[in-house]
């Protein structure tokens, strides 16, 4: 495990005004009810109250109104986990090293050019995830639990993970919120002994994966969306609520909420946290930051669409 420690507490825990949110926790109009992101964020919410307090039954609840998010590459865990996630599929020959090589390769590509937004447009949509398309949720979560132990149990950046401790402790639940799959998302989740998770939610039909996403992949504001979302189901004060995370990506979501801390961050959030005065965690060492940059431009949302396209067009 990464042994980076945190520096001074945060103090205080989830209070204080809304970070830059201008808009109402929870509430959908209809002019936005049909918008991709909308429905991921509410997709998202509605998976991660289906599946469950997975928080250590030992840690009372005490404080049911605050909550922390915490994103999850970068922030979380060293790189990205659908890439990892992604590797270790193609240890087990859903694809080859030389078709995830490309789809980094093009992911690269995409990053440095300024076109993620690709990857919101339908066909980025419709592609995303079609590598388990007609394949079992349970299987691909059986194989999400083995990949876990494998490639990221020992890159969770311990810094961080004590800072969702200190929420636990406090009687304040916590979850994930990322771009990968939900399932993968709870499965992290449940082995850091966090609350839950909401992630990109895949279309399923009698068990089996369609290759559709729900709205689109929970990236930017569709992060926002799930987090009010969640909010309104669990009778959150998003006003007494922390976020957390290493990316400019995720503005949306750390304005929706008291307090926004930028933990690893890229340059362009550090910019922003300094204007804003959100504070600032960095368990990076220098070597580790550079390495951390290269994974961030070859992670999040996005490598879904690269991995997912990269395998149609291999079917084809």
């Amino acid at each position: 495990m990464v042994e980076e420690e945190p520096r001074e507490p945060l103090s205080p825990i989830g209070t204080g005004e809304l970070s830059g949110a201008t808009e109402t926790p929870g509430v959908v109009d209809s002019a936005t009810a049909s918008d991709p992101a909308v429905r991921a964020g509410e997709a998202a919410a509605a998976a991660a109250v289906a599946a469950g307090d997975s928080g250590p039954a030992d840690v009372p609840l005490t404080d049911l109104t605050a909550a922390a998010f915490f994103d999850v590459d970068n922030t979380m865990m060293v790189g990205a986990s659908i890439f990892h996630f992604a590797r270790g599929l193609a240890a087990r020959k859903f694809f080859t090293t030389a078709d995830l090589i490309g789809f980094a390769w093009q992911q690269l590509k995409f990053r440095i050019g300024g076109r993620e937004t690709t990857y919101s447009t339908t066909t980025g949509r419709d592609t995303a995830l079609s590598f388990v398309a007609g394949r079992p949720v349970a299987e691909i979560t059986a194989l999400g639990e083995e990949i876990y132990d494998e490639l990221m149990a020992d890159r969770i950046w311990a810094g961080t993970r004590a800072l969702a401790q200190m929420h636990l402790d406090a009687g304040q639940r916590v979850w994930l919120v990322t771009a990968t799959p939900v399932e993968l998302a709870l499965i992290i989740a449940r082995r850091l002994g966090l609350t839950g998770a909401l992630g990109t939610v895949a279309e399923s039909v009698d068990g089996l994966y369609t290759g559709r996403l729900v709205g689109e992949i929970l990236h930017g504001p569709a992060k926002a969306h799930a987090v009010r979302a969640l909010a309104v189901t669990e009778g959150l004060d998003l006003r007494r609520c922390t976020a957390y995370s290493d990316s400019v990506n995720d503005v949306p979501m750390l304005s929706a909420v008291g307090t926004a801390v930028a933990v690893n961050p890229d340059s362009e959030l550090r910019d922003i946290a300094k204007e804003r005065g959100w504070q600032v965690r960095d368990f990076r060492t220098g070597r580790k930051a550079a390495k951390i940059g290269m994974h961030s431009a070859l992670g999040a949302g996005a490598i879904a669409g690269a991995v997912a396209a990269g395998m149609a067009a291999r079917r084809r």
